[in-house]
């Protein structure tokens, strides 16, 4: 006799599964994220052939990888943040906020990979007539794209067997469904076995496959944690609602390297390539005006200049302000403790404020230095040079420690024309001596200010 469908309640923030329903999930803590899911139970089989040994363990010596063929997208900033290019077989998810250009991205590349490739292209939440305005919008016209709207997945998984595309893109995963799952569309249990579904498919025949997917509030992909160890590359879409630039950043990617950035501008005709990020993050930059220093930071493997700009003012109150766009606010308490313990420039009486231009965000400890000028700028009321670069990590002696990549940012600010580098002492003895810009290795906070 088979067993009775039972109700249970999954979070939607990481899936944890509860018989009875609580207002603040047990795993993470969210509150209001359980939802109710009636289970049904349903045997899954999976045909061995899909594994493509047929379940046979081989030796890995015996294994043929028949040499990787990337497909170019036509976006070489695209490629640059996949590796290379779109391999075959690859499960890729993209996410980011309404609106930001996830669907525009993936139908531009279309034309390009049309020229060769087979593309179908499964919208769930767009009509057909509502793709083609918008594929005329952006100049795409591939005889060789073919357009379905269906939200079914064993509908879409029965077109990818008939159809035999070169790439299969999914928009999105939250509208899908199978039927033998009793939840409605988006939730966590469906977003999960559709997307098991669709790997399990598209590794069968080999078949690479662009899934979008939705976020949350928080900005993380909404739907299980575990939809992103499923695929083989996450990428998000990033980008401030009142600017026309769009970041996209690479963390997970079982085909190359992680965080990796590929920076493109909106426009009317589409998403179009920034092939300059650092140009373009300095356009506009204030002349000998203080409080304005330039970071070298690392994406990837891309050095990237930013415009780091701190204010400080006399507070009106009885506690000062501490504010920062960009930049970690905890981390900028410690640089301002560091600043008055260590170095001798008191801010407890000041609001301190920081903001990194471009709406580029500075995670990496090499931003420790240039923030830290910045700030003292503003407080002495002195410019920094135009020509200075800086990047190093405060330590909470006052001390500059060594960074990575030391060689590629010097290499970066000498291509755009800066004639002077701060660098961490301990930097130097890794770098080669150049002719072209001034390397100066500084110790401490004080020293690197004195250089100024």
């Amino acid at each position: 006799m088979a067993s009775k469908s039972k109700t249970v309640y999954v979070c939607a923030s990481c899936g944890a599964e509860s018989l009875k329903w609580v207002g603040r999930c047990p795993s993470c803590g969210e509150w209001n994220t359980m939802n109710e899911e009636i289970r049904s139970p349903v045997k899954a089989v999976m045909p061995a052939a899909a594994h493509g040994a047929g379940g046979r363990a081989q030796k890995i010596g015996e294994i043929n990888p028949e040499g990787e063929e990337r497909y170019k997208t036509g976006l070489r900033e695209l490629d640059r943040v996949l590796g290379g290019g779109i391999v075959r077989g690859g499960l890729m998810l993209i996410g980011g906020d309404p609106g930001i250009g996830k669907s525009t991205l993936l139908l531009q590349i279309c034309q390009h990979l049309g020229e060769r490739l087979k593309i179908l292209y499964v919208s769930g939440e767009e009509s057909q007539r509502q793709i083609k305005l918008r594929a005329d919008r952006l100049g795409v016209c591939s005889d060789r794209l073919y357009v379905l709207c269906e939200t079914d997945v064993d509908t879409i998984i029965e077109a990818l067997y008939a159809e035999k595309p070169d790439l299969l893109i999914i928009d999105s995963i939250q509208t899908m469904n199978l039927a033998s799952v009793a939840s409605s569309p988006g939730s966590v249990t469906q977003v999960r076995e559709c997307t098991a579904a669709i790997m399990r498919a598209a590794k069968g025949v080999d078949t690479p496959v662009f899934v979008v997917g939705h976020v949350n509030k928080d900005g993380a992909i909404a739907g299980p944690k575990v939809m992103e160890h499923i695929v083989d590359c996450v990428l998000y879409f990033e980008g401030d609602a009142h600017t026309s630039y769009r970041m996209l950043r690479c963390v997970k990617n079982r085909y190359g390297s992680t965080n990796e950035i590929g920076v493109f501008e909106m426009r009317d005709k589409g998403l179009y390539e920034v092939e300059n990020p650092s140009m373009m993050l300095l356009s506009g930059r204030p002349v000998n005006v203080s409080g304005t220093c330039v970071a070298c930071c690392m994406e990837g493997s891309r050095p990237l200049l930013a415009e780091v700009q701190g204010l400080v003012s006399p507070t009106s109150f009885g506690n000062p302000r501490r504010m920062s766009t960009g930049f970690e606010n905890n981390r900028l308490a410690l640089l301002l403790a560091v600043l008055e313990k260590r170095a001798g420039y008191f801010f407890s009486n000041l609001d301190a404020y920081l903001n990194v231009v471009g709406g580029l965000r500075l995670d990496e400890p090499a931003a420790d230095l240039p923030v830290a000028l910045a700030l003292v700028s503003s407080l002495k009321d002195k410019p920094v040079d135009e020509g200075i670069v800086a990047f190093g990590e405060v330590g909470l002696a006052g001390e500059i420690r060594s960074v990575s990549n030391a060689e590629a940012r010097i290499g970066e600010a000498a291509r755009l024309g800066f004639t002077k580098i701060l660098v961490p002492y301990h930097n130097l003895k890794g770098v080669s001596p150049r002719s072209d810009i001034q390397v100066i290795g500084v110790k401490t906070v004080r020293d690197a200010y004195e250089q100024l």
